[in-house]
């Protein structure tokens, strides 16, 4: 009988890690790594080449940077329905502060910032005093543009258009001053109005016919 040559074994060579679990045991599913969020633009303001930076503030946050788009122009909110009245507590002293706390909060819900306008009853938000610097005409270009917060005095706050929301803070001023405020404030908010401040002091201005 005629010899059949052996054929030559073939050795399995080393592998690797194995690519499917041991018997009885699951492969722990990879979890992808989340990349760096992308930074926050400062708000409110946008810097120029020939303005010097605004008045530090607390960065906007992220949900603010990632609003889907750009905004248009604010237009008048629907007044078929009273605005939603929501009053923070505050004195004085601190109810600009309550108000950029409440402006943080909007903008983490996923307002855009050109839903929101502030007013203020005292002393001006320093965004505002920083731009009414550069004249009075480009401080209302940035209301026009709709597109960022808009801060403005009590006093010139009927010149502002309608937006879903309105913050406004009892910061001082006279009592006449806390009444321009709010009745302008209730006639210019679409959804909902914030009024920080002294509640007694708000009650009493709400209570006679705002």
């Amino acid at each position: 009988m005629p010899l059949i040559p052996e054929e030559p074994q073939i050795h399995e060579k080393a592998q690797g890690p194995r690519a499917t679990p041991a018997s009885g045991r699951t492969a722990p599913t990879p979890r992808p790594v989340p990349g760096p969020r992308p930074a926050a633009p400062p708000r409110p303001g946008r810097p120029g080449p020939v303005r010097p930076a605004p008045p530090a503030q607390r960065a906007s946050r992220d949900t603010a940077a990632a609003k889907p788009g750009p905004a248009g122009p604010a237009t008048p909110a629907a007044t078929s329905a009273a605005p939603q009245i929501q009053l923070i507590p505050a004195t004085p002293e601190g109810a600009l502060d309550a108000a950029e706390e409440a402006v943080d909060l909007l903008l983490d819900s996923g307002r855009i910032p050109g839903d929101v306008l502030v007013i203020t009853t005292g002393e001006p938000h320093p965004w505002a005093a920083h731009e009414l610097s550069f004249g009075d005409a480009a401080y209302w270009a940035q209301h026009d543009a709709g597109d960022d917060v808009f801060y403005a005095d009590a006093a010139v706050a009927d010149r502002a258009v309608s937006r879903a929301v309105v913050v406004v803070a009892l910061n001082g001023g006279p009592e006449a001053a806390a009444a321009t405020a709010l009745t302008v404030a209730h006639s210019r908010a679409g959804a909902l109005l914030i009024v920080c401040g002294d509640p007694q002091r708000i009650n009493s201005v709400l209570g006679a016919g705002v």
